[in-house]
C-alpha cells in the first residue's frame, strides 16, 4: 500500500490570514507516532505561520504556537480538526 493524500486544502480566512490542511493515511506509523497518519495544520498570518499542528519522523505528535514546541496528544483526526480550529478561534497576536 502506498501513502494515501486524504486532504490538501488552503482556506483563505481573511486578506492576510490562511490554514493550510494536508493529512496523508501511510502504509505504517511514523517512528515515534501509533497512529498512520502525517499531518500538517498550519495558520498563516501575515506571511508568518504563527500555529501549525504537524508529527515529523522521531518527533511524534507535536505543536508549534509562535516559537515555542509543545506536545500534542493525538486521539484521532476529527479531533485533531477541532482542536486545530479551535486554537485559530482563540488566537491573537503577542
Amino acid at each position: 500500500m502506498e501513502a494515501e493524500l486524504l486532504l490538501r486544502e488552503r482556506r483563505i480566512l481573511s486578506g492576510n490570514r490562511f490554514a493550510e490542511l494536508v493529512v496523508w493515511k501511510l502504509p505504517s506509523p511514523l517512528p515515534a507516532c501509533k497512529h498512520p497518519f502525517k499531518y500538517r495544520l498550519a495558520f498563516v498570518v501575515d506571511e508568518a505561520c504563527v500555529l501549525r499542528f504537524d508529527n515529523e519522523t522521531g518527533k511524534g505528535d507535536h505543536k508549534h504556537v509562535g516559537a515555542r514546541e509543545v506536545p500534542y496528544v493525538f486521539t484521532g483526526l476529527e479531533q485533531l480538526m477541532r482542536d486545530f480550529w479551535r486554537e485559530i478561534d482563540r488566537w491573537r497576536p503577542v
